[in-house]
């Protein structure tokens, strides 16, 4: 474990921190406004609003270009939600279902090479974090059956991809800003 902390800097490390607290920090603002929308429809609100706070997990990878960031954000939220009892806390599981999403979002990021760094790339991560994390609760925790599920499913890839994209679209702005700064 030491060895693959060693990667990353000091900068990395406040990137995983600040991203994981952002993604927990955005949950309970985001979830119930969906959730009027999503609640009619038996879709969980974490489902079309998880591109929202799952953003910051594609976010954080693109900012570090590190494989192993998106795990890490995971797992501090996990710890995050854990210890203090913020909203999407499911106990212990929740090191699964807040994991989950970074790992396949690094997974993706490793087989997409340097084309990850693309929108269609960041899509993709979104898509596949969202996913995964909602895949998870709705098995977890609300054992909806089929079309509801299928119903999830689709919205959070949707509401994923999205949230990748607008991922991409900010760290554009970012380096955009700081190459202007470098003038």
């Amino acid at each position: 474990m030491n060895k693959f902390l060693k990667r990353f800097s000091m900068f990395d490390l406040a990137v995983i921190s600040l991203t994981a607290a952002l993604g927990v920090g955005i949950k309970p603002i985001i979830v119930p406004l969906v959730h009027i929308i999503t609640g009619p429809l038996y879709i969980p609100g974490g489902a079309a609003a998880g591109g929202f706070y799952m953003l910051w997990i594609v976010f954080g990878l693109g900012m570090t270009k590190k494989i192993g960031t998106g795990t890490l954000i995971g797992l501090v939220q996990a710890l995050l939600v854990m210890i203090t009892g913020v909203y999407g806390t499911h106990g212990a599981i929740s090191i699964i279902t807040y994991t989950v999403p970074g790992l396949l979002a690094d997974m993706a990021a490793k087989l997409l090479k340097d084309k990850f760094m693309s929108p269609a790339g960041f899509f993709i991560l979104g898509l596949l974090a969202n996913v995964s994390g909602t895949f998870l609760s709705s098995v977890m925790f609300f054992r909806l059956p089929m079309i509801p599920m299928l119903l999830s499913l689709s919205a959070a890839s949707l509401s994923g991809g999205l949230g990748g994209l607008i991922a991409f679209r900010i760290i554009k702005a970012i380096n955009k800003q700081g190459d202007a700064n470098e003038k």
